[in-house]
């Protein structure tokens, strides 16, 4: 099937930009300085975390981009069981030193709310930059429609209102908001493939736990972070 789009499919070549987008979108925002308290560190820390999960990715999903090259999309396919990075323990320690264990809270959280449905996950929306909106409709809008064609739902853990509503309205379904380690607030959102053949009728919200009350968050940018 051939789809036509305002975004192009990563390659290999193409991971320093998206770390980059991944990095200036994660820096400025509570949950990356809660990752990274250490502000002169924090950048680097951040961008050789999502160096290791972007190319992970490369491997056992999909990448996406603007076509200028200002936003990206990080996506797995999880219709099986994904393995963790070669040497994860070792490389996330070189990356964020002491501060790998708020990685895996961080991480441990969200997996634990992850459906079992098989899904295509939507790991990191990076959009940087105070006018994001339009550019992050366009590049979740065409990845979607590369994801649309492989016929599974959707899934994506929008981590501010902003976002939650930006999914909204590409038709993402929200599950029972739930807390994350040091503040704020996840939204489980679901959303069916066109062509989705499953035995769910309608674009319902997969079958994931919820135990949670809501909790305020603020209103700032990112959309997944390194969370397997």
């Amino acid at each position: 099937m051939t789809v036509t789009t305002s975004v192009v499919r990563a390659r290999w070549r193409d991971i320093d930009r998206i770390v980059d987008l991944i990095t200036d979108t994660l820096s400025p925002t509570p949950l990356g300085a809660w990752l990274v308290p250490d502000e002169p560190g924090r950048s680097g820390a951040l961008a050789a975390v999502a160096r290791i999960w972007t190319e992970h990715a490369l491997l056992f999903g999909d990448a996406f981009l603007l076509q200028d090259g200002t936003a990206a999309t990080v996506w797995f396919h999880r219709y099986r069981p994904i393995p963790a990075p070669a040497g994860y323990d070792e490389r996330l320690g070189a990356a964020c030193g002491a501060h790998r264990d708020r990685f895996l809270r961080l991480g441990r959280t969200l997996a634990a709310r992850r459906p079992a449905e098989a899904h295509n996950h939507l790991a990191f929306l990076a959009v940087p930059g105070p006018d994001w909106r339009k550019r992050a409709a366009a590049v979740l809008a065409g990845s979607q429609r590369w994801m649309d064609t492989l016929g599974l739902p959707t899934y994506v853990e929008a981590l501010t209102t902003a976002d939650r509503d930006l999914h909204q309205r590409n038709g993402y379904s929200s599950g029972e908001a739930f807390p994350l380690p040091g503040g704020g607030i996840a939204h489980p959102m679901w959303r069916l493939s066109p062509f989705w053949a499953g035995r769910m009728s309608g674009n319902t919200v997969a079958r994931w736990a919820a135990r949670h009350s809501p909790v305020r968050v603020r209103n700032d940018r990112l959309s997944g972070y390194a969370h397997r």
